[in-house]
């Protein structure tokens, strides 16, 4: 199943244009295999794994545990407040800053964390664009600086990534769900005072890139940073040699959505996150910087037990390699995927709390109500290293932060969970709140497959799924958080962002997290 893609350098803002024309008539993988192959082949359901939940975790003193489902905020908790108090088990929270909210991603490096922008609540300021903090204090993290290029003041939705090796931050501008043209380039060697890199092509307002941008990240090595505008799968490979002269040296339709990926240790391969599943792209010829280089598909797989997938975490396990690959919408959880096979990946294992499961998706209906339309799901997870892996910490949505004993992947538990206080009806205040936003809608739309699934196997109670709060279909209350960010590994400290709580620093307990001797948080990107 290989197909190649690819376009020259030359004349890239006429190739985007032609390319985003064409696309409105692209069939679903037509850019890869005919359309038949895709439904045919490649639709694998995997629905004999992730039956039941992970393990709980074992919740040591001090804890303030979840009081229903693993993972659920219950309607009562939403509605007497208790939701306001969160929820903690073997993890505490050392410091933090609210600001007015934290964007959807953010990304750190040394001892800084860099603030996700969101479009347009961020121009309300007080700190416009990415925020740059201090945490050489994690207690006490203090704003140092704010990033304002076009880029950072458009909204960095899912693009803002660091590059630990060569000290370099990017963001892109992605206003709503989608951007182009503006890419920016920091060098953090001062991480608590970045320096813009690019102030020509990316940063100018009169000099776009030729690129479209949802998400992005990079290569291992630091050269490439890869862009996928989501709809349709156009991505773009932007060269870094030299982060004064970012320039596109590989476009390409990859088929009908592009979203998150993980890239190779190698920089050789790309898996790119579209609808429920992935494709795995040969990207050698760019890393290699081969002249007119060309892109192949190898292999791909798509499900129906979750969708909207996220992202990949390229791992190994006795030097096989993995990925463990989250599902934003349709309860499908975070999947261990064996890739020893490029051409055809399997699952082999789901990481699910109790509340994604069928038989409980009446419930979920029953709590999420009016808390808009993401609900309990993973977005962004980061491994402790990526060789032999010991734990796994995910942003879950409205179930906060949760963290994963994965030194046998095939028998994984959870160790500890944070999920923060509610800012209940404080919507007004969270201007670069996405959630805050987004809860002018109340009901978890991203639920509706796993939901439907649940009814086809007969799982579903409506009775059930009925709650004080089933009338709230606008203007919801906030009465959780979304964790949306990656929550990197420092030490036996998280540090990540929450929506409404904005950036938070939260320590693991010694009993259940010890850092391995060489640990290298990775995101995949």
């Amino acid at each position: 199943m290989r197909r190649f893609l690819g376009v020259r350098r030359s004349r890239p803002i006429v190739v985007l244009a032609a390319a985003l024309l064409a696309a409105t008539a692209l069939p679903l993988g037509g850019a890869s295999a005919d359309l038949q192959s895709d439904i045919t082949g490649q639709v694998r359901q995997f629905l004999d794994i992730g039956r039941t939940a992970v393990g709980r975790a074992d919740c040591g003193p001090g804890s303030r545990p979840e009081s229903g489902l693993q993972g659920d905020v219950p309607a009562a908790d939403r509605s007497s407040g208790r939701s306001t108090q969160g929820y903690s088990c073997n993890m505490s929270m050392v410091g933090g800053f609210a600001g007015r909210g934290g964007g959807i991603t953010s990304t750190t490096f040394d001892h800084c964390s860099y603030t996700g922008s969101l479009f347009p609540g961020n121009l309300l300021g007080p700190a416009q664009g990415v925020q740059v903090l201090d945490v050489s204090d994690p207690a006490r993290p203090t704003l140092t600086a704010t990033l304002t290029e076009p880029a950072m003041l458009a909204g960095t939705w899912e693009s803002l990534k660091v590059n630990k090796q060569r000290k370099l931050l990017v963001g892109t501008g992605v206003p709503v769900g989608e951007g182009a043209g503006y890419l920016s380039v920091y060098d953090i060697s001062d991480c608590a005072h970045p320096r813009l890199l690019n102030p020509g092509p990316g940063s100018d307002l009169a000099m776009p890139l030729p690129i479209t941008t949802h998400e992005g990240g990079f290569s291992p090595d630091g050269r490439t940073y890869w862009s996928s505008g989501i709809a349709p799968g156009f991505v773009s490979a932007v060269d870094l040699t030299d982060p004064a002269n970012p320039h596109v040296v590989w476009q390409g339709l990859t088929g009908i959505e592009a979203h998150g990926f993980g890239v190779s240790a190698d920089g050789n391969r790309l898996y790119l996150s579209a609808l429920g599943g992935f494709t795995v792209l040969d990207i050698g010829a760019v890393q290699r910087r081969d002249p007119n280089p060309q892109v192949a598909h190898l292999g791909r797989v798509f499900w129906t037990d979750g969708w909207a997938t996220q992202h990949s975490i390229p791992v190994t396990y006795d030097g096989k390699p993995y990925l463990f690959t989250a599902d934003e919408g349709g309860s499908g959880g975070v999947k261990l995927v064996d890739i020893s096979d490029d051409t055809r990946p399997e699952v082999v294992n789901k990481i699910k709390l109790e509340i994604n499961l069928p038989e409980h998706q009446d419930s979920l209906m029953a709590s999420a109500m009016g808390g808009s339309v993401f609900s309990y799901d993973p977005h962004y997870c980061a491994a402790d290293r990526p060789n032999d892996p010991t734990a796994l910490a995910c942003g879950w949505e409205s179930s906060g932060i949760r963290v994963f004993d994965v030194r046998d992947p095939f028998h994984v538990r959870e160790i500890a969970y944070f999920n923060p206080p509610a800012r209940t009806g404080r919507n007004l205040e969270l201007w670069n709140s996405p959630h805050a936003l987004a809860s002018l809608i109340g009901p978890p739309a991203m639920e509706g497959f796993s939901a439907a699934r649940a009814m086809l196997e007969g799982k579903f109670d409506p009775g059930q799924a009925l709650s004080p709060r089933s009338g709230m279909l606008a203007f919801g209350d906030v009465s959780t958080d979304w964790c949306f960010a990656p929550p990197e590994w420092h030490g036996n400290q998280l540090w990540t962002t929450c929506n409404d709580n904005g950036f938070l620093v939260v320590q693991l307990d010694d009993e259940v997290y010890s850092p391995p001797a060489d640990q290298q948080s990775i995101v995949g990107s």
